[in-house]
């Protein structure tokens, strides 16, 4: 008798182990959240024209450098950057991998130019209808960029 209380013990144990075993769903939902961000990002910033609220460059604020000027973020993957005198060209993309959202920007410019501060793969930190935050850690001296363009 004991013996068989001891096997209904134990295989009402595994019953239960198995069943609150269950898939480890987190990636997924990250991947979700990633994407629906992702889709966001992509379809606010097509909407309407953009400005530099702020961007902190790894030690100082270069906000001033892009005064005037105004940012179409087209379907394209075109970026027309211009404050009515100089027009600068580049291109935009929002990708999504497991980890982040990144908010792609490319101008085809000379280092020297002002503009080649915003290449890079910015981080999203937020984006709602009139704002889009974005950071991002250098690779070469580990500072930290703020980029924020506000809907004009």
């Amino acid at each position: 008798m004991k013996k068989q209380i001891l096997n209904i013990s134990m295989m009402i144990l595994l019953a239960v182990l198995v069943i609150s075993c269950s898939k480890d769903d987190s990636n997924d939902t990250n991947d979700n959240s990633n994407t629906n961000q992702a889709t966001q990002a992509n379809q606010i910033a097509q909407t309407g024209t953009w400005r530099i609220s702020y961007f902190w460059d790894t030690d100082k604020d270069e906000t001033s450098n892009f005064t005037g000027y105004e940012f179409s973020f087209n379907s394209d993957g075109s970026l027309v950057a211009t404050n009515g005198t100089d027009t600068v060209n580049g291109t935009w993309s929002v990708t999504n991998s497991s980890s982040d959202v990144d908010f792609n920007i490319m101008f085809a410019v000379p280092q020297s130019s002002d503009f080649e501060d915003l290449n890079d793969d910015w981080d999203i930190i937020s984006v709602n209808d009139n704002m889009m935050e974005l950071t991002d850690v250098s690779g070469g001296n580990g500072g930290t960029d703020f980029l924020t363009f506000v809907k004009i």
